[in-house]
């Protein structure tokens, strides 16, 4: 007996549902039909350019079944597009996800209760769960070992849920990795780390845009003012 699909968490239906070549009317054309999962995983991994783990934790699927849902969506838009076919958008075994971020999860680099400078060489992170404003739930991350500051730690948060990063400074492949899984990274932030978190969930925080030129393995600069 085949296995049950899941459902898998897509943002919502799109502006348009159907697309069709110039000048040809819609009943004169084979039409390719794109599930709404399959646009979603084309808008995370192409639009977005999440990688595929970030991307299939945000739909709720494994990262070898978003594989397959990429793939499939890929070869169907390459087939209407070079053989001149109507897509049209519709069906799939979706449950529609919010759109807003009034909850999300946020990570701050920890030393002794604050904010550690060099995010690369950090011993753990504080994980704040925010909703609708309000810091709600804390906890203690240790970092992963040998993690360093790139990939390794973003993939060990985005599976933790974490979409915002708050640390003092970080460098442009870490913002680039970061980015990559999801997780919004905001530089130049100094002090303890519940107010830090308490600051941001309350709007009142925003990213620096300064990047650290110091972009190497166990190392990040911290913000100086």
């Amino acid at each position: 007996m085949p296995r049950p699909v899941s459902e898998r968490r897509v943002r919502g239906w799109p502006r348009s549902r159907a697309f069709k070549p110039a000048g040809i009317p819609l009943r004169e054309l084979e039409t390719v039909i794109l599930t709404l999962d399959e646009l979603e995983s084309v808008r995370l991994a192409d639009l977005e350019g999440l990688y595929q783990e970030a991307a299939a934790a945000r739909m709720g699927v494994s990262r070898q079944t978003f594989g397959r849902i990429v793939e499939t969506a890929r070869r169907k838009i390459a087939d209407a597009l070079v053989n001149g076919k109507a897509l049209e958008i519709d069906g799939g075994i979706v449950q529609m996800a919010e759109t807003d971020m009034n909850e999300y999860r946020i990570a701050v680099p920890t030393r002794d209760g604050m904010v550690d400078p060099h995010f690369g060489s950090c011993r753990g992170f504080t994980l704040f769960d925010v909703k609708d404003g309000t810091v709600v739930k804390e906890e203690y991350f240790p970092a992963p070992e040998g993690a360093g500051c790139k990939s390794a730690a973003a993939s060990t948060l985005a599976k933790a849920g974490v979409r915002v990063m708050l640390a003092g400074g970080m460098g442009e492949g870490a913002v680039r990795v970061m980015a990559s899984f999801g997780i919004t990274p905001v530089r130049g932030v100094t002090g303890p780390v519940r107010p830090v978190a308490e600051a941001w969930a309350a709007g009142k925080l925003s990213d620096s845009g300064e990047v650290c030129s110091h972009d190497h393995e166990g190392h990040d600069c911290s913000h100086h003012s």
